[in-house]
């Protein structure tokens, strides 16, 4: 199994490339800001070829390329319904002060080919099966992708989870924005983050890669939360 990765413009958004091995197809996760230029850097790398763009969730520094990307490569992008609606208007999931700073005459649009997710669904693409969860709290339509590892890296972890921005090393999305629900976000992080294996490798949206059982054992905003306390304080984030 290949993973590569990089942080993409601005917003240092991760944007995922994720294959069974080199020289095969390929599913690219949030293709943010500029990331074209990173995808095409791996894709050469690695002899991959692109089938599919799967979206976390849809604030503007995890989509800001999927059409480009998608247009380029003629292949669809992959979507929450709930968050669907930003793919063509992302300033409806941002601050007032934020929509004035980014959106000076910018346009989007929704890639030509967009199909919805469901929670729970199984998704086979590139010869991999990826496990959809609905992870709302974030943004009401925020998902996690979990994959088992397979090749070297099944030595290491028995699954990967792209967390988006729900989980990160040592902190959680921020809810503050329109469409984000802090109890939603308690509740996606007690169901469908923490009844994973302790191996499990995270790849969030932002910063460094870690694990559910050191986010289990540090993360001031789990510590508690599967003994039914209250939550720590920390810093959030994301866009």
């Amino acid at each position: 199994m290949l993973v590569a990765g990089f942080p993409a413009g601005s917003f240092a958004a991760n944007c995922y490339v994720v294959a069974p091995a080199a020289g095969e197809e390929c599913v690219i996760i949030d293709p943010g800001q500029d990331a074209e230029g990173g995808i095409e850097e791996i894709l050469a790398e690695h002899r991959l070829r692109p089938v599919a763009v799967l979206l976390t969730h849809g604030h503007i520094d995890h989509i800001w390329s999927v059409a480009p990307v998608c247009g380029a490569r003629d292949v669809p992008a992959f979507i929450h319904p709930d968050d669907r609606e930003l793919l063509a208007d992302p300033a409806k999931g941002l601050s007032l002060m934020t929509k004035q700073q980014l959106f000076g005459g910018l346009e989007f649009s929704e890639p030509d080919d967009v199909r919805e997710l469901a929670d729970g669904e199984p998704i086979r693409l590139a010869g991999l099966e990826f496990t959809v969860d609905h992870a709302p709290g974030h943004t009401r339509g925020s998902v996690l992708f979990r994959t088992q590892a397979t090749g070297e890296l099944a030595q290491l972890t028995s699954g990967v989870m792209f967390s988006g921005d729900v989980l990160f090393a040592g902190s959680i999305g921020r809810t503050d924005l329109p469409g984000g629900d802090h109890a939603a976000m308690l509740r996606s992080l007690a169901d469908k983050c923490l009844p994973l294996p302790d191996d499990t490798a995270v790849l969030p949206g932002h910063g460094p890669q870690t694990t559910i059982g050191r986010e289990r054992a540090t993360n001031p905003f789990l510590a508690d939360l599967a003994g039914g306390g209250v939550p720590g304080s920390g810093p959030n984030r994301g866009l």
